[in-house]
């Protein structure tokens, strides 16, 4: 990737992370034109430049679209997170997305555990952890399941897109310089 395209893509995900972490959400006016720059760099800057082609940047957009997409079926991450990581693909390719997810699962494992601790969720994060493994034990025993009342509401909605954005940053100084 050619210095260009990371000093914006690191604009865009630093403004993101900001965003997300007083608003909870990552506006379209962001990861739209974003991803319009990230598919244009690479179809207008030479190979030589860090230019991928505009195929594989839609590719790599698409790569970015899917790769989380299980997490917001589950309702574990908003459609923004999406959208921002489909983003990046436009920036960074198909082939480098599968790593960027991996630092991104990570530091978002890193931003969950220090959010519980510092609003003091610990103990309805683990009750939270505990009724997960026994609605997956349940389908294989006769287990009794806790019922709806006595079920713990969420340890606390999670700005996303710092995690996504620390993750992809991560990667770009570590395939840059590392």
């Amino acid at each position: 990737m050619h210095i260009l395209q990371i000093a914006i893509l690191t604009g865009l995900l630093i403004f993101a992370a900001w965003h997300d972490s007083r608003h909870f959400r990552i506006p379209n006016a962001l990861v739209f034109p974003g991803a319009v720059i990230g598919v244009l760099l690479n179809s207008l800057l030479p190979h030589d430049m860090g230019g991928l082609g505009i195929l594989t940047a839609l590719a790599g957009l698409g790569v970015g679209l899917i790769v989380l997409l299980p997490l917001y079926l589950l309702r574990a991450l908003g459609a923004g997170d999406i959208k921002l990581m489909a983003m990046i693909g436009a920036f960074a390719g198909p082939a480098s997305m599968l790593m960027i997810t991996a630092y991104v699962l990570l530091a978002g494992g890193v931003l969950a555990i220090g959010v519980v601790l510092v609003r003091g969720k610990l103990s309805k994060l683990m009750d939270n952890f505990r009724f997960m493994l026994l609605m997956r034990l349940a389908g294989s025993s006769s287990i009794n399941l806790p019922t709806t009342e006595t079920i713990n509401q969420s340890a606390g909605k999670l700005p996303y897109g710092v995690a996504i954005a620390a993750g992809t940053l991560i990667y770009l100084v570590k395939m840059q310089w590392g």
